[in-house]
């Protein structure tokens, strides 16, 4: 049974850091991508941050770039994401995405709120 279990959310002030992490099973980890994705209520969902399956070149949302850091443990099939200087708008529910040429895997989300 694939799943992918998403931690570290909660509610931070602005500025301040969180550090999310997908643990993935049922499926071989590292043959996918990952992503994480994020859903803010009334907009789209958007891609955060991707890395490979062999980790490497990550690509990140404009939004997001120089303050998030996608990184991957293969050993311990677990992503994560590193979000600093967070700012409300950062608000959303945030998703991990496993993906290869075949399938797509998602975890149920994690809420991240940034207010003061």
């Amino acid at each position: 049974q694939v799943q992918l279990v998403e931690s570290g959310g909660g509610l931070v002030q602005p500025g301040g850091s969180l550090r999310l992490s997908c643990v993935a099973s049922g499926f071989t980890f590292s043959r996918y991508r990952m992503g994480w994705y994020r859903q803010a209520p009334g907009k789209e969902r958007e891609l955060v941050a991707a890395i490979p399956s062999a980790g490497g070149s990550t690509n990140y949302g404009d939004s997001v770039k120089g303050r998030f850091t996608i990184s991957r443990d293969n050993a311990k099939n677990t992503v994560y994401l590193q979000m600093n200087s967070l700012k409300p708008e950062d608000t959303a529910v945030y998703y991990c995405k496993a993906s290869n040429s075949w399938y797509d895997y998602w975890g149920q989300g994690t809420q991240v709120t940034v207010s003061s």
